[in-house]
């Protein structure tokens, strides 16, 4: 049957799951538009519940699962970027353990403190993913991972990262039990070049927030390191910080 109407019971909780972070959790499911997206979910084991397709704009196999079909105008309401694509599909959320994870014997972590806007986290799932980093910590952290506007920017990349949200108390443990090098972006005279630290060992690297940097807790907790920079400003956006990071320890890797 065609779903045509706003009104739809179906279309009030797709709508809602999509806007709404505390329904989210209360449901323990999240959306994901986009066919790339979805099939990104799928291949890292997500596991689908159903799928919201508008035949007249999706143009592949229908996957497998429960499809409730709809038409263009009702895609168009209920899809967070409009009419793309065609398929806004209904995973479960995945519990996370950060005490659980194996680190591989050369991992690098980046830890970001404090990240509270969603295109930002995803901007840095996207260069970690494509960078080879082992896991992301989100310490204290204020976004949830299933927000649309992060899976979107990430362009899926959440789904094959290795990802946890912790305190910054938790993270420090885990970072000191594993045998990580700690490298915290505080600006002070310690500070060295990113190109001289050692990222073929086990790293992690802690990133603070754009407006205030590093909270007082990683004070003293990490080795300070710092991207050179030649021009007048003093400080790039987080996820560019992170995305030369990521690259450096790869370059460090592959040398």
């Amino acid at each position: 049957m065609l779903i045509e109407s706003f009104q739809n019971e179906k279309v009030k909780y797709i709508t809602k799951l999509l806007t709404d972070n505390r329904f989210r959790k209360k449901s323990e499911v999240f959306a994901v538009e986009g066919q790339q997206e979805n099939e990104r979910a799928q291949t890292f084991g997500f596991e689908p519940v159903e799928f919201f397709i508008c035949e007249n704009i999706f143009q592949k196999e229908f996957p497998k699962g429960k499809i409730h079909l709809v038409s263009e105008k009702v895609y168009e309401k209920i899809a967070y970027r409009g009419s793309s694509e065609g398929i806004i599909g209904v995973y479960k959320t995945k519990e996370t353990d950060l005490f659980s994870f194996k680190p591989k014997a050369d991992s690098t972590i980046i830890v970001v403190e404090g990240v509270e806007k969603p295109g930002n986290l995803g901007a840095i799932l996207r260069s970690c993913e494509a960078f080879g980093i082992d896991g992301l910590i989100v310490s204290d952290g204020k976004t949830d991972f299933y927000n649309p506007n992060v899976i979107r920017s990430s362009v899926g990349c959440l789904f094959g990262m290795n990802v946890f949200q912790a305190a910054n108390e938790e993270t420090l443990e885990f970072l000191s039990k594993n045998g990580y090098e700690i490298y915290t972006t505080i600006m002070d005279e310690s500070s060295k070049d990113l190109y001289t630290r050692d990222f073929k060992e086990k790293s992690a690297v802690v990133f603070g927030t754009e407006h205030s940097g590093l909270s007082d807790f990683w004070i003293g907790k990490g080795k300070n390191t710092l991207i050179p920079m030649t021009g007048s400003i003093d400080s790039l956006n987080l996820s560019n910080a992170v995305a030369i990071t990521c690259y450096e320890a790869l370059r460090q890797k592959t040398v």
